[in-house]
């Protein structure tokens, strides 16, 4: 079962995070390996959608449900699709260093495809795809909320955990 766990500053507010987190519909723009997305139904707290992935030969559809706790926690949990289970938990912090302008987000996937096939054909790329992905939604930031207002206080640490 691969496993990918995150921890990392970013120049911008948890509440910009939240919200770019949570523009599923905006997936395909700017998401590796994201072919579609569609919002089936949606309020202030929670909402369903389906999600195309496509990477070489594969393409897969999934339905997962989005737990919205705003401005601090998104909870994904998976409802239909390829898999046979997959969690998936972004948290954003005040940056701890009191850096108005940044946060601190722990993000954490885990995910097994039902396909063994699939399984070990995305076992191989696991690490750089995940990788891709959470950079995707650092240079997103960029371009929906432009430079950063204020440099963190710190280095950017990152601290990843693979497995």
């Amino acid at each position: 079962m691969p496993t990918y766990t995150e921890r990392t500053l970013v120049p911008y507010r948890p509440d910009q995070l939240f919200d770019l987190v949570a523009d599923v519909g905006e997936y395909p723009r700017f998401l590796p390996w994201c072919v579609g997305a569609r919002i089936r139904s949606r309020n202030e707290r929670m909402l369903l959608a389906d999600l195309a992935i496509g990477f070489g030969p594969f393409r897969e559809s999934f339905t997962s449900r989005v737990t919205l706790e705003r401005p601090e926690r998104i909870h994904v949990t998976y409802e239909n699709g390829p898999f046979r289970f997959l969690n998936n938990d972004w948290v954003f912090l005040p940056d701890p260093s009191g850096c108005p302008g940044g946060c601190e987000v722990d993000f954490f996937v885990a995910f097994e495809f039902r396909s063994r096939i699939l399984q070990k054909a995305v076992g191989v790329v696991f690490g750089e795809a995940v990788r891709r992905m959470v950079n995707a939604f650092r240079k997103r930031a960029g371009e929906v909320y432009g430079p950063p207002s204020a440099p963190l206080g710190t280095a950017t640490p990152s601290k990843v955990l693979i497995r």
